[in-house]
């Protein structure tokens, strides 16, 4: 007999019937009978103000929302997290990002082991390493200072460092600049080596498995180019370093161990950045702008433990995730960060949520019959308003979005970010109200739903605040949803199956028997 879904339980079906009560009841109209309804439905932490009172719920929906999450027994699910329980259950392990951040003080512990320990002896080591290359004294193969870090990296091992050291750059000084190459295909490496000195830069490899054949091309690339530079000789020991969960594979590549930065089969891949894989940031903005990063993680990991669930910020971002998703059926969402430094951060949240929420069996091995993880899609929302707000405003579909505006304009000009923040506050407002108007052609129906997130200022640890929000709402959806967050089984299908084109490329083959006819045709067509 199949286990019943969340969509038979009490819960649920009482959201279904609220849903249907409150009709086409319009946003405007939702303000104009609540006055305080900003003040009900925003929550502050620290720098950060979270404002969901432009979505389209009444303190009902709320209470609904969260009697369907300690229906799904979320509190518990929220301590099993932090413990270390092992809930990436398809393979058999925790998911313990949030240990990569807690003090010495906070021990968590593994098969009886304490984690926080060995977390902290990797932090003393990329402390003691950023020092020397920040300070001067670890040189390149002709004595010269490193001036140039490029980080070698696919997906969590490139997006969380990416979006980072992107977002913060006006906090960055002079002593290193920092590069990403991640494209297989050759093309980043092709742009950027060209421009550095093999004399003075480093390479960091940043690769859970150290086989990811992305990253080991590009790193094997990176090591020809040093190669010539330097006449043949063994220098990689001056100018490579590892970040990875298999020390053995980076010894056997030729990295002495104390090249190597150890991370751990617990930390996922898109939640890596808190590990050694957040080396490239440390490197670029200094030990104390990593530090404050993993302090703002640490702050919203602690709301998250403790706080009441009306007043915690990832617990109501996850809820209206859900009712937003299943109840309003809008299969999409949005982000629209009002900072053009932050040009980066919708593509982590892209790999954040829909890696961790494009699932469609639940826990119990059943198929589910009901939407799970929306598509994520944005971009920096000054540019976006001239791409795709027309159909956000006035197409037959649309999505509800998230608006980050950072108050404090990190050295702008104060007249044209005041324009920035004027935007993004009128865009917010025009989607909530509309227009009406006798010209079809100008009426705006409005009730689009949104969020804004206001930062006092873009800092490290505000950054670490907010992705540590959206970290924890996508484990509150997935505890709602019955999935499991942690694992990607859909990413490893794909490089399994190009292992074997790959072969045939070699080998200048294409046999049909191996595959559909398209494939082989296209596969025919190149090889000829």
């Amino acid at each position: 007999m199949a286990n019943p879904l969340v969509t038979d339980s009490s819960a649920w079906q009482a959201l279904q019937g609220h849903v249907s009560e409150m009709g086409t009841q319009h946003l405007r109209d939702l303000f104009v009978e609540d006055p305080d309804r900003f003040d009900r439905f925003s929550i502050q932490l620290d720098g950060v103000l979270f404002d969901y009172s432009k979505q389209r719920v009444q303190p009902e929906t709320i209470n609904k929302l969260i009697a369907l999450a300690n229906q799904q027994e979320l509190p518990e699910r929220i301590s099993q997290l932090l413990r270390g329980d092992p809930l990436n259950s398809t393979e058999g392990r925790a998911a313990l990002h949030t240990a990569l951040r807690s003090r010495p003080q906070e021990p968590v512990e593994v098969d009886g082991h304490n984690v926080v320990d060995d977390v902290h002896a990797v932090r003393g080591q990329m402390r003691n390493f950023v020092g020397q290359v920040r300070g001067g004294s670890w040189r390149g193969f002709t004595g010269k200072k490193i001036t140039d870090v490029v980080n070698i990296g696919v997906g969590g091992s490139d997006l969380g460092p990416k979006m980072v050291c992107r977002a913060l750059r006006s906090m960055a000084d002079e002593t290193v600049d920092i590069h990403f190459i991640s494209s297989i295909d050759g093309a980043h490496a092709a742009d950027i080596l060209p421009r550095l000195d093999p004399e003075t830069t480093l390479f960091v490899v940043s690769s859970k498995t150290f086989t990811t054949a992305d990253t080991m091309s590009n790193a094997a690339a990176a090591r020809a180019w040093l190669a010539l530079a330097s006449g043949g000789a063994n220098v990689v020991h001056r100018h490579f370093v590892a970040a990875t969960a298999d020390v053995d594979k980076a010894l056997e590549w030729g990295l002495p161990e104390e090249n190597i930065f150890r991370f751990w089969e617990w930390v996922g891949g898109r939640y890596s950045m808190w590990s050694s894989i957040g080396l490239p940031i440390a490197l670029y903005l200094g030990n104390g702008a990593f530090e404050e990063l993993l302090e703002g993680a640490r702050l919203v990991d602690r709301h998250f433990e403790s706080e009441p669930f009306e007043t915690n910020i990832p617990v109501m971002m996850g809820l209206i995730g859900v009712w937003n998703s299943n109840f309003l059926g809008m299969p999409g969402h949005v982000v629209l960060p009002y900072a053009a430094h932050m040009n980066h951060f919708s593509s982590y949240l892209e790999q954040l949520e829909m890696e961790s929420l494009g699932k469609s069996v639940t826990l119990q091995g059943e198929r589910v019959d009901y939407d799970t993880g929306p598509i994520v899609w944005g971009g920096v929302g000054s540019n976006a308003q001239h791409a795709f707000y027309q159909l956000l405003h006035q197409g037959t579909r649309f999505a509800p979005m998230d608006f980050i505006l950072p108050i404090d304009p990190a050295g702008a000009d104060l007249e044209q970010y005041q324009l920035t923040i004027a935007n993004c506050l009128a865009q917010s407002r025009a989607f909530m109200v509309g227009q009406e108007s006798e010209d079809p052609y100008l009426r705006h129906e409005g009730n689009r739903p949104s969020s804004t997130f206001l930062l006092d200022a873009l800092t490290p640890k505000s950054m670490g605040v907010l992705v540590a929000m959206y970290e924890h709402k996508v484990f509150v959806e997935s505890v709602i949803w019955e999935i499991n967050p942690f694992d990607q089984f859909g990413v490893e299908l794909g490089k399994k199956v190009a292992d074997q084109v790959h072969r045939n490329l070699l080998n200048h083959e294409s046999p049909l028997e191996n595959y559909d006819s398209s494939t082989a045709g296209l596969l025919k067509k190149i090889v000829q």
